[in-house]
């Protein structure tokens, strides 16, 4: 059916960014969760709570693996959705109580030994799953243009490093109010805690949602068609990439105390000072590496910053030991690249989700999120995993106060920068010849836009600011 004026689409205007800053609240305690789940909370299990290095490293894993299949059945059902309370923002809001109940039960009460640690870890993981799931695939449909997804997504990032940072002070608190360092995971735990609600709240309340129209006699979505999505020549080179640029980074949180600690000669204090560098560097980091995205492509930028993180790994043995200002400013180098690896890759799954739409009639934003995130979760296992079971090889004791051999540290070393350094460089390397760059996806956006004013029935959820009780859908209208 030919289109008419009538139903011609308006273009789009760039996102306010009162707008973005406060869809971006959500990523605050993510991020922080991140930090305190991948850097302190192995660590702390096995140091403080007295777990074996290998029960720690076997029960994240473990738990990554039963958590794997729970992502598409989020993604398909988040897609499904459509309520007048909207469908990501439902979801966001069901996610937040459930992340809440497993951080007390992990980070403040721990109990139940590994069996314990396995149950509230699976748990965490699916308050996890479904906040990042709604979150992630809100934004590719809060910024529906090429350029304005890099935007949303560096920023999404920038406050994440805000409550980063915030995390990694708990220590510093712990220790300046005279209280043991075995209490800086519980004051992390309860730092998530009290955030959560908060932010959760301020996106619901103050980002509008819009659910894009299906196109009518569609078929559904079958469980066979997973693997095609995946199989795509587009997003499965951002499937790999993202693996590779998640276990790179997920397998030097694994070993970063211990490395920075017994072999660079810094104290624990120290090296959370500059691992606070390495994430602050991110909030410079992930918005001007996401401006280069729109000047060269988000593509060429990824390689741009896996090629010049994986340089200033190689350069850490060589630098001087205990040596706070040049570690200072490795570290921030490091930081600022790697910010852009997510922001990069979660901004280009968004235009694979135009892409499919475009071709399928059908929202797959949660599920293609789905798949991402499924990466982010085999990484994290197993960089906990490897890492965690190379140590106890090569047998470093991971018990605070312990002394090791020269040959144990020797393995750390080796661990920490081999893994690193080789997958973030093979990330870097799946993007050469990619081809959904910004011309390609703004063929696909224009016939989009098209298509969904001529079947433009989508409810546009308002901000709950504008209303005290749940909004009532409104019909965007035709622009004439």
């Amino acid at each position: 059916m030919a289109q008419t004026d009538a139903a011609a689409p308006a273009p789009a205007r760039q996102l306010k960014l009162s707008t973005i800053l406060a869809f971006a609240c959500t990523s605050l305690p993510l991020s922080a969760l991140t930090i305190a789940m991948s850097v302190y909370l192995p660590r702390h299990f096995a140091s403080e709570i007295g777990i074996s290095l290998l029960a720690v490293g076997s029960a994240f894993a473990l738990v990554r693996m039963i958590d794997i299949p729970l992502d598409p059945l989020l993604g398909m059902a988040m897609d499904r959705t459509r309520t007048r309370f909207g469908r990501y923002r439902l979801w966001t809001m069901i996610g937040a109580p459930i992340l809440m109940l497993a951080i007390f039960m992990l980070f403040i009460s721990p109990s139940g030994g590994v069996g314990g640690l396995i149950f509230w870890l699976l748990i965490l993981y699916v308050g996890t799953s479904i906040l990042h799931l709604s979150h992630a695939a809100w934004a590719a449909t809060l910024a529906p243009r090429y350029n304005d997804r890099s935007r949303v997504f560096a920023i999404m990032t920038a406050v994440g490093v805000m409550g980063a940072l915030l995390v990694l002070l708990m220590p510093f608190i712990v220790a300046a109010l005279g209280m043991p360092e075995s209490e800086g995971v519980p004051a992390m735990g309860w730092f998530v805690m009290i955030l959560t609600p908060l932010a959760v709240w301020l996106v619901v309340s103050l980002t509008p949602e819009k659910i894009s129209p299906d196109v009518p006699g569609q078929q559904k979505f079958q469980l066979k068609e997973y693997w095609r999505l995946i199989a795509r020549p587009s997003m499965g080179r951002i499937v790999l990439a993202d693996l590779c640029l998640s276990l790179g980074p997920g397998w030097m949180s694994a070993l970063y105390l211990f490395f920075f600690t017994d072999s660079r000669g810094f104290t624990t204090s120290q090296a959370s000072a500059l691992l606070a560098v390495y994430i602050v560097a991110g909030f410079g980091g992930a918005p001007l590496l996401g401006r280069l995205a729109m000047r060269i492509g988000k593509h060429r930028a990824v390689m741009v910053a896996t090629t010049g993180y994986a340089a200033a790994l190689v350069a850490l043995p060589f630098l001087p030991k205990g040596d706070m200002m040049i570690g200072a400013f490795q570290m921030f180098t490091a930081g600022f690249l790697a910010a852009g690896f997510q922001v990069l890759t979660r901004a280009m799954t968004a235009d694979v989700a135009d892409e499919v739409r475009l071709e399928q009639g059908k929202e797959r934003s949660g599920l293609l999120y789905a798949i991402t995130t499924l990466t982010s979760k085999i990484s994290g296992a197993f960089a906990v995993f490897l890492t965690f079971t190379v140590l106890d090889r090569v047998g470093y004791n991971a018990t605070d106060g312990a002394a090791n051999s020269a040959e144990a540290v020797r393995g750390l070393e080796l661990a920490f920068l081999i893994g690193p350094i080789f997958f973030v460089a093979l990330g870097g390397l799946c993007f050469i010849g990619y081809k959904l760059g910004e011309e390609r996806h703004s063929e696909i956006r224009r016939e989009l836009d098209e298509r969904d004013a001529f079947y433009d029935n989508a409810p546009v959820i308002e901000t709950l600011a504008s209303e005290p009780s749940i909004p009532t859908p409104l019909v965007e209208p035709r622009q004439s």
